[in-house]
């Protein structure tokens, strides 16, 4: 008989395991990368960011390419989370607060076409759902919304030296000047 309860308790424990949502992926850029991956870092149900390269033609850009606006790539993050702790939408929702969407010259202090708003939905679903928010979200700004929306074709990781730039830089000027009052702006903690 105990031997019944467990084969049943274990039959249990990996049904449950088995029912568990596979890990999900967005992209998106709000301007400089570093800044962008440490937000999306803090929220829950996050499972990592990446820093990368997309939006532009250009095989295989590097930075040196893309932060002198020469390939039509965007600095954005893609963003693996767990559709059980947060939502595509929940994630895209949070989006609009964290940088200015009406800026259509990218997100100060970084500007150019590199650092634009953009969301790369990596499929229908999500695309709807990006289109639904940025409606949504229209209504909370005097000006239009600037942000493109196009199916993300490629995602290029960026080189090593930006992954977790903020959290393994926190002396950088560029992380105590900008990245860290995005941080406090958002109510999000520091490295």
């Amino acid at each position: 008989m105990i031997r019944r309860i467990a084969l049943f308790l274990s039959f249990l424990v990996s049904l449950s395991f088995s029912q568990a949502a596979e890990p999900q992926k967005a992209t998106l850029g709000a301007g400089c990368f570093w800044c962008v991956e440490a937000i999306y870092e803090q929220l829950p149900g996050v499972l990592d960011v990446v820093s990368g390269y997309a939006g532009g033609p250009e095989k295989n850009p590097t930075y040196k390419q893309v932060s002198a606006g020469r390939t039509g790539h965007a600095e954005v993050v893609q963003i693996t989370f767990d559709p059980d702790q947060t939502s595509y939408r929940e994630l895209i929702d949070y989006f609009w607060g964290t940088h200015d969407v009406t800026d259509p010259t990218g997100v100060w202090p970084d500007f150019g076409k590199q650092y634009r708003s953009i969301i790369l939905p990596h499929n229908e679903a999500q695309l709807a759902e990006a289109r639904a928010s940025r409606n949504e979200a229209r209504a909370r700004f005097d000006k239009p919304v600037a942000t493109e929306i196009v199916m993300l074709d490629t995602f290029y990781p960026a080189e090593d030296y930006h992954q977790d730039f903020v959290r393994l830089n926190p002396l950088h000027p560029y992380v105590k000047s900008i990245a860290f009052k995005k941080l406090d702006k958002l109510g999000l903690k520091r490295p």
